[in-house]
């Protein structure tokens, strides 16, 4: 009777198949470089950077053609990588009651003079984040890079070249050139958002409501942009 019920367990496990460990049928999330290997362009941008027309992202930003593809900056800019700044809950009111989603702010930068900010929402953590990481990168810009302090004078490019003020909602952030060495002035959102673009030595003051992370993110952002969009008939590196 025993050898009968034995024979029976081991047919019914056989045909269940082979026992699972724990960590096998996992589901992986796929990286940017398989993801990047399965895009297709839909954009015309995208369909020129796919075949190589389009090797540098500066080309892009200084003509002014918008990005709509994250994968285009996967694409020119291999070496960029995120940071998240915030990732919070919001509530809304339905018919079916209370609906929360997680919202969150993600700063990107190669640290060589780029850098984008974005915001993301979804029903869970992990999509937010990824939402927020395309935002962003659909909103990179390049920063010019110079020495503008008259106590440095260096000529090297480690600061920016002009003092520059950014707004958000009730946030207003100003940066100004430092010299070598003094590092980045400022609250712990100013600095992340700064590292990322890859600039050392700069002098910053925010007013207004700091302890919203987003606004104070998106200002230093704006005050990027703002520099970025200033015309010289010079390199800012050149004496």
């Amino acid at each position: 009777m025993s050898e009968h019920n034995n024979s029976n367990r081991g047919n019914t496990q056989g045909q269940r198949g082979p026992r699972r460990f724990r960590g096998q049928g996992q589901r992986q999330e796929p990286t940017s470089q398989e993801m990047l290997a399965l895009w297709v362009p839909k954009t015309e941008l995208g369909k020129r950077v796919a075949n190589g027309q389009v090797t540098s992202i500066d080309e892009i930003l200084l003509k002014g053609e918008k990005i709509l593809e994250p994968e285009i900056v996967d694409k020119l800019l291999p070496e960029v990588s995120d940071e998240l700044i915030k990732l919070g809950t919001t509530q809304r009111t339905t018919d079916s009651g209370r609906k929360m989603k997680f919202r969150a702010v993600v700063v990107v930068g190669d640290g060589h003079g780029h850098v984008g900010i974005g915001s993301g929402k979804s029903d869970e953590a992990r999509p937010a984040i990824e939402n927020a990481v395309k935002s962003a990168k659909r909103s990179i810009i390049a920063v010019p890079f110079g020495c503008g302090s008259w106590e440095c004078g260096c000529g090297t490019k480690h600061s920016i070249p002009v003092e520059v003020t950014g707004k958000c909602g009730s946030v207003t952030v100003t940066l100004r050139p430092a010299p070598k060495g003094v590092g980045i002035v400022g609250n712990s959102i100013v600095r992340k958002v700064l590292m990322k673009a890859g600039l050392r030595d700069v002098w910053s003051t925010a007013k207004g409501h700091t302890s919203t992370k987003y606004n104070t993110a998106v200002a230093v952002y704006d005050a990027l942009r703002r520099l970025s969009n200033m015309q010289s008939r010079r390199d800012w590196s050149e004496e």
